[in-house]
Parts: C-alpha cells; structure tokens; sequence
C-alpha cells in the first residue's frame, strides 16, 4: 500500500509538470503494484487522471492557457468514443489489454524521447490563432481517437493531445499543455462514466491513490510552468520505455 500510494504521488506530479504524459503510469502501478485486475483498474485510473489534472489545471486556466472551444470539439468527440473503448476493454482477455498497453507505452516514450520541434499547418491563423473550422475535421478525428483509449486504457491521452494541438492544429505550447489538461478531465470523467456499473471500486485505496496524486499534481503544477519542457520530457520519456519494457515483460511471462 504504501510503495503504491509513493507512486501515486509521482503520477500525478508527472501530470502537473508535463500537462500530459504522466497519467499513462496509472495503470501499471494500479496492475502490477496494487494487484488490480484491468477491470478494476482501468476506471480508478480513470478517477485518478481526471481529478489530477482537473487540479493540475488550475494554474494554467488562471495564465490564460486554455482555448476552450478546442477543449469543447475533443470532449464532444471524445465522450462517445470513451464508451466504444471501455466496451472493448469489457470484452478483451486482461493479457491483451495490458499488451496493447505496453506497446503504446513504447510509442509514447519514443515520441516523447525524439520531442521533434513541431512544424505547424495551415490551420495556425496569422494572428497566432488557430482556424478551428477549417481545421475541425482533424479535430473531431484526433478527439475520437484519444476518448477511444481513454475508455480503453484509462490513460488521459495527453500524450497524444499535446502533439496534436501544437502540430495539428497550431496552438502555441503552453496553450497546448493548459488546454490538454482541461480535455483530460473531461474524457476522463466521460470514460468513468462509462463503467459505472460494470465495476465495484475499493473505495479506500480508490481514495489514497487519489488523494496523492492530487498532492502531487498540485505540488507540480506551478513548478512545471518554469522549468524546460524539454529536459522534463526527455527524463519522463527514460522512465516510460522502463515501464514499457516491465509491462511487456511481465505479459510474455504470464
């Protein structure tokens, strides 16, 4: 109990400092650290990501980092498809999600190692907007594709967000990591939602690993608006294809 509430404090202190990123090590901590079956495990991940970055996101609201109709198009979109993830999830062997979970692991950190500069579209306006209705249909895409391993996974998907926001539809980094946040809390809870009733939580390690990932995330936030983001995710990166390596270790050997 308490190795896994010492993680929960780095789960979300990684959320607050990267403003995505740190939530896909929910799940491994809740399988292989608290003994949690996927089905258990996948919406208290959920719970965990979604209150973390709801108070990871509060320094960035207050600095004007969100674009919230952007915010709104990926939570549309992405609340049916948490729901078409989490009944995938329902319906596969426990040994092919976390599979599934351990190669996206190995994506995640390679993309955050490599941390290419983004090169932005066509869909940045020159003011430094961004033309969301030109821009809407990759948006509605990416949004469905992140709510889809949010139901999934029980990860928050910033991962994904950030990139896409920067590359995709040209908002400025710091916008990217505030307004990521926000659409982490959404599909977050949109995904837990969607397991509510397929699922009884313990609700005292439910509380724990909750309450300090919220202390970490709230410790981490602030710091994370000063410091490189670069070296920040460069290191995380390190740690992810770990955990990756773990994952697919333990899965082969079952």
């Amino acid at each position: 109990m308490m190795a896994t509430l010492v993680l929960a404090l780095l789960v979300g202190g990684a959320l607050g400092l990267l403003g995505g990123g740190g939530s896909i090590l929910a799940l491994p901590v809740l399988v292989f650290v608290a003994g949690l079956p996927t089905t258990s495990a996948v919406p208290m991940s959920l719970l965990v990501v979604g209150c973390s970055a709801a108070v990871a996101s509060v320094s960035r609201i207050r600095a004007g980092h969100v674009h919230w109709r952007i915010a709104g198009v990926f939570a549309v979109t992405g609340a049916a498809a948490t729901y078409g993830g989490a009944l995938v999830n329902r319906r596969l062997e426990p040994r092919l999600v976390l599979a599934g979970f351990g190669i996206l692991l190995v994506v995640t950190g390679a993309r955050m190692f490599l941390d290419r500069p983004a090169r932005r579209n066509g869909c940045a306006a020159p003011d430094g907007g961004t033309e969301l209705r030109r821009c809407l249909p990759r948006a509605v895409a990416v949004g469905a594709l992140v709510g889809f391993l949010t139901g999934l996974f029980g990860v928050g998907g910033g991962f994904l967000i950030v990139p896409a926001l920067t590359v995709v539809l040209g908002l400025p980094i710091a916008t990217a990591a505030g307004t990521a946040l926000v659409i982490i809390v959404l599909n977050s809870f949109s995904g837990l939602m969607s397991w509510l009733g397929h699922v009884d939580l313990d609700p005292l390690l439910a509380g724990s690993f909750t309450a300090c990932a919220l202390l970490g995330a709230a410790a981490a936030a602030p710091v994370g608006c000063r410091l490189p983001a670069k070296a920040l995710r460069r290191a995380f990166s390190v740690f992810v294809l770990a955990v990756a390596g773990f994952v697919l270790v333990r899965v082969a050997a079952a």
